[in-house]
């Protein structure tokens, strides 16, 4: 090892990105145990004592119109992430998801010499492919965690390495749910349904409608069922029960929102003793899939964002398990299609695919399990080390 990174600069958009920045942390400082981390962060970040300018959730943000909506905010938030790390100054730059965000702030600090990283490929292979051209002047590694990313940045000339996923290497090629069963003191025998309207508040927002319908008819059809509702921060947890407080009064005893003490991994614990999930689409659908278990993934933007994404997007499904699998196999509901029949009926169809679904997500499972936090540790190393500033 050549000259030490002394101080990181990281930026995390969501409690996904929160959770890969905090196993990247851990891994960098088996190499650098003395490494400082100024971040946009969240909480697993915050409990390794990286230096916070401001929490992952003034990110939190989806849709082209929901961002437009919040665009003073944000300039305000980069300008001010710009200025601390240019003060500082920071050695080197990872940004993890929030590409609009992120790319931006990393052109400045390239400009000013400063080495940066982007971890979890933006979908340029999905739609506006010609963002590439800007993140090649912007990134200098791509940090990429399925592996058709990478060829597709060959192909343009934009360094990036495939690490696989985080995710992949925590949980077990074999499901077991007995552990999570006894912690969430599900009895044995008795079905669960998880529900996970989303991280974001815009998510949660616009699938609450059919959901809320969706889950009474459900519970109706299934009357020993449970339903769990993880909510991954307290922010997140009022929401949720505000928008389905009626649900929650009329069925206290099996309709249950799972509170943020039971840890990050909430969401996980909720799939893990789920017969099938009812999701909004992103990381659950993958970590769903990890964990073996059928799935339906929701869509439903503002009507402008949706419009514009029907002019741009160049694939034909969209949730990460389809395009590892290459084909539909996991069901998508867009847009109008996010509605209680939809759902129901679909549901319906999942009810008895467990078995099928198993050996297809567990070959992408090994696929997928590289030792990832490692591997983009050594690539950002050797990064550092070829860099001359």
């Amino acid at each position: 090892m050549h000259r030490p990174i002394r101080v990181v600069g990281m930026v995390v958009g969501e409690a996904s990105g929160d959770t890969l920045g905090a196993d990247l942390i851990r891994a960098l400082r088996q190499q650098y145990p003395d490494l400082r981390v100024i971040a946009v962060a969240g909480p697993q970040m915050q409990s390794l004592g990286v230096e916070t300018i401001a929490s992952f959730e003034a990110l939190n943000i989806v849709g082209l119109f929901e961002v437009l909506w919040n665009i003073r905010r944000l300039l305000r938030l980069r300008t001010e992430v710009l200025t601390t790390f240019l003060h500082e100054p920071i050695d080197l730059f990872i940004g993890i998801d929030a590409p609009d965000f992120n790319l931006r702030l990393a052109s400045r600090l390239k400009e000013a010499g400063i080495p940066t990283v982007h971890y979890v490929s933006p979908s340029v292979w999905a739609w506006r492919q010609g963002r590439v051209h800007g993140i090649a002047r912007s990134i200098d590694l791509m940090l990429c965690v399925l592996p058709f990313e990478k060829d597709f940045y060959d192909q343009h000339h934009v360094h990036a390495e495939f690490v696989g996923h985080p995710l992949a290497d925590q949980l077990p090629l074999e499901a077991n749910d007995h552990e999570a069963r006894q912690q969430l003191a599900i009895p044995e025998g008795k079905e669960v349904l998880a529900v996970l309207p989303g991280s974001r508040t815009s998510e949660v927002r616009m699938l609450a409608g059919p959901l809320k319908i969706s889950m009474r008819r459900y519970l109706q059809e299934h009357p020993q069922d449970w339903i769990l509702i993880p909510a991954i921060s307290g922010q997140r947890q009022k929401q949720i029960e505000q928008l389905f407080a009626a649900e929650l009064q009329e069925y206290p005893d099996r309709l249950r929102i799972l509170s943020p003490h039971y840890g990050p991994g909430v969401g996980r614990l909720a799939m893990a003793v789920s017969r099938q999930v009812w999701l909004a689409s992103g990381t659950a659908a993958l970590e769903a899939m990890l964990l073996k278990k059928p799935m339906l993934v929701l869509y439903r933007f503002h009507w402008v964002t949706y419009l514009l994404a029907r002019m741009l997007i160049r694939i034909s499904w969209y949730s990460l398990p389809n395009l590892l699998l290459g084909r539909l196999q996991v069901p998508e509901l867009i847009q109008s299609y996010v509605n209680p029949d939809a759902i129901l009926e679909t549901s319906r169809q999942l009810t008895n695919q467990g078995d099928c679904w198993s050996q297809l997500f567990r070959e992408q499972h090994e696929r997928l399990r590289c030792n990832a936090s490692q591997r983009a540790a050594q690539a950002i190393i050797a990064l550092w080390e070829r860099n001359p500033t």
